[in-house]
C-alpha cells in the first residue's frame, strides 16, 4: 500500500518537482573543511530532480545536481565545493532505518553527487532526498535488488528510448512514474545533440552542442521536464547509451562530421562527462578522457541476469561509408559487409558477454543494448536493401552473438533494444526469416519516447520483408512494460499517436510473450 500511495502521489505532483561519495579520482579530491555551505541567495538548487540506479542486493545509488541556474556554466553556483547531506531511510518522513551522510559537491563535476549507499537490506524499497544548506531535495524512492539466491516470483520493467525533447511531450514518462515497476531500463539516446525544424514541437536551449558546458546545458533541458523527472524519483534506472548522447551515427573513435579523430574524442570527452554528471550511475564509472565503461551485468534473484552493453564507443566504423569517417547509409551491396572482423561490441566486450552468458544460472538472460538486433533490410526490385548503422550492417558479429547463445544451448535469452522508433517483436535465427532455421532467442525492441518514427508505408514494406518480425509499428510513441515470471516474459506495447501531446494518455498497442524454455513469441 505504501508503494502504491507514493507511486499515486508522485505521479499526481510531478509537476511540483520542478520546485556521495566523491567520484573524482584521488588527484581530484579536495579538503572537505574546504566546502562552503550553499550560498544563501533563496534560488532552488535541485531543480534538477534526484535519481536512483544501479540496484544490487546491497546497495542502489542514489544522484543529484545542485543548480541554481542550470543552463548556465557552473549552474549558477561558485567555483567551489559545496556541502551536501544525504538520507536514506525505510519510509518517506525519514523515521525509521535512517542512514546519512556528508558529500562533496565539486565544480569541476557540475556540483553533482553520485553516493553509492551500501549495506542495505536486499529486495527492499527505500526513500531518500538531499539537502543543502537549509533547503531539501524532492524525495524519491528506490529499491534494492532480491538477494543472489532469492526464488523471486516476478521482475517488472519499463523498456525505453530515443527522447527527442523538441519532437514531443514525455507523457510516457508521467506513465511511467505512476507504474508499480521495480526499475526503468533506459537503452539509448537520452538526450539529442541534433535538431529537425521539421518536427519542433518546442525548441532545445541552443544549438548543437559542442562543449562540456554546452552538453551539461543540453542534459539540463531535459532535466527540466517534469515527467522524466518523476519518472527518475519513482524507480531506480539501469541505463546505457547510444548515438545521440555524442553525435548521431558516430562509430567508436570516428564522427560522421568533418571532425577528425583527436577532435572528435575531445568532443565525445565531453559529452561522457556531461552524461556521467547528469546518470544515476555508480562514482567508480567516472569517464577518463574519452573513455567510459558502460557495460555491466544485474541480477534479479534467481529469476534474471541483465546485462546493460555499449554498442558505440567500441563499435568499428559502418561499413562502405563511401570516404566518410563514419556514419550509416542505406544500401544494396557492399563487400565490406563480409568482413569478420567488423564489431558492433568490439572484440573485449564480446568475449566479456559470451563468457558471462556461458556462466549464467539464472533462468532469465536478458541482453540490453541500443537497437534492433534482428534483420530489418527491405526487399527492392534491384535487392535488399539495408542500413548500415544497425545490426544488419554488422552481419559477422551479429553470427557471432547468435552462435554465443546457440551452441551452449542457452535456454531463456531475451533481447531488449530500441533506436528504431517502433514497437517490435521478432524471433532471433541463425538464418533470419528461415523457417527451417531455430529460433535461439527472442527480441522486444521499444518504439521512441517522443522521436518521429518510419512512415507506416515502409514500416509495412519492413515486416513483408522479414517474417521474423512479428510485430512492428512506426506510427505511435511509447515504452513497453516487461514482466517476467518464472513461466514466461510478456511485453505490453503502450504506445500513443505522434507526436506524443502533454496530456496525452497511452493505450495498449499489442501484448507478446515468451515461454520458459521455449524460444520465440507468441501474440496475447
Amino acid at each position: 500500500m505504501q508503494r502504491r500511495r507514493f507511486l499515486h502521489d508522485l505521479s499526481r505532483r510531478a509537476a511540483a518537482l520542478a520546485l556521495g561519495s566523491l567520484f573524482a579520482a584521488p588527484a581530484l579530491r579536495r579538503d572537505a573543511r574546504a566546502a562552503q555551505p550553499l550560498p544563501p541567495n533563496g534560488d532552488y538548487p535541485f531543480k534538477l530532480g534526484v535519481a536512483s540506479g544501479m540496484p544490487r542486493p546491497d546497495s542502489v545509488v542514489i544522484w543529484t545536481r545542485l543548480a541554481v541556474r542550470p543552463h548556465e556554466p557552473g549552474g549558477g553556483l561558485p567555483d567551489a565545493p559545496i556541502a551536501v547531506r544525504w538520507e536514506l531511510a525505510d519510509d518517506e518522513r525519514f523515521s525509521t532505518g535512517l542512514r546519512s551522510g556528508e558529500f562533496i559537491a565539486l565544480p569541476e563535476h557540475a556540483h553533482s553527487v553520485h553516493v553509492e549507499v551500501v549495506g542495505l537490506r536486499s529486495g527492499a524499497t527505500f526513500f531518500y532526498r538531499f539537502i543543502a544548506g537549509d533547503v531539501a531535495s524532492p524525495i524519491g524512492r528506490t529499491r534494492s535488488a532480491p538477494a543472489l539466491d532469492a526464488d523471486v516470483s516476478r521482475l517488472r520493467l519499463a523498456l525505453a528510448s530515443c527522447q527527442h525533447y523538441e519532437q514531443g511531450a514525455f507523457a510516457a514518462h508521467r506513465e511511467i512514474a505512476g507504474r508499480d515497476l521495480d526499475l526503468v531500463l533506459f537503452v539509448g539516446d537520452y538526450i539529442y545533440e541534433s535538431s529537425n525544424p521539421r518536427y519542433r514541437l518546442r525548441p532545445h536551449e541552443a544549438g548543437t552542442p559542442l562543449t562540456l558546458d554546452a552538453y551539461r546545458a543540453r542534459h539540463a533541458t531535459y532535466k527540466l521536464d517534469a515527467d522524466l523527472r518523476a519518472a527518475h524519483a519513482a524507480h531506480p534506472w539501469l541505463v546505457t547509451w547510444d548515438d545521440h548522447e555524442v553525435e548521431n551515427d558516430y562509430a567508436g573513435e570516428r564522427s560522421p562530421s568533418d571532425l577528425g579523430v583527436d577532435a572528435f574524442l575531445r568532443r565525445r570527452a565531453a559529452a561522457y562527462k556531461a552524461y556521467f554528471e547528469h546518470m544515476p550511475v555508480s562514482p567508480g564509472v567516472l569517464p577518463t578522457g574519452p573513455a567510459m565503461r558502460i557495460r555491466d551485468r544485474f541480477a534479479w534473484g534467481r529469476l534474471a541476469e541483465l546485462w546493460t552493453l555499449d554498442n558505440r564507443q567500441y563499435r568499428g566504423v559502418q561499413p562502405c561509408a563511401d570516404g566518410r569517417g563514419a556514419g550509416g547509409r542505406v544500401l544494396a551491396q557492399c563487400d565490406e559487409l563480409a568482413d569478420e572482423s567488423r564489431s558492433m561490441f568490439g572484440a573485449d566486450q564480446e568475449r566479456w558477454l559470451e563468457r558471462g552468458l556461458a556462466s549464467s544460472a539464472r533462468r532469465w538472460k536478458l541482453l540490453a543494448q541500443a537497437t534492433q538486433i534482428s534483420d530489418s533490410g527491405v526487399d527492392t526490385p534491384s535487392g535488399r536493401r539495408i542500413y548500415t548503422d544497425g545490426w544488419d550492417g554488422y552481419p559477422a558479429a551479429r553470427q557471432r552473438l547468435l552462435r554465443a547463445i546457440a551452441e551452449p544451448r542457452l535456454a531463456d535469452v531475451l533481447c531488449l533494444g530500441g533506436d528504431v522508433h517502433r514497437h517490435v517483436a521478432a524471433n532471433l535465427r541463425l538464418r533470419a526469416n528461415d523457417a527451417r532455421s531455430p529460433i535461439v532467442a527472442s527480441e522486444f525492441v521499444c518504439s521512441s519516447i517522443t522521436s518521429h518514427g518510419l512512415s507506416e508505408a515502409v514500416t509495412t514494406m519492413l515486416r513483408a520483408s522479414n517474417p521474423d518480425m512479428l510485430h512492428a509499428r512506426s506510427d505511435e510513441r511509447g515504452y513497453a512494460l516487461i514482466d517476467i515470471t518464472s513461466e514466461a516474459a510478456s511485453c505490453e506495447f503502450r504506445a500513443t499517436p505522434s507526436p506524443a501531446q502533454p496530456d496525452a494518455s497511452l493505450s495498449t498497442q499489442a501484448i507478446f510473450h515468451v515461454e520458459s524454455g521455449r524460444a520465440g513469441v507468441l501474440r496475447g
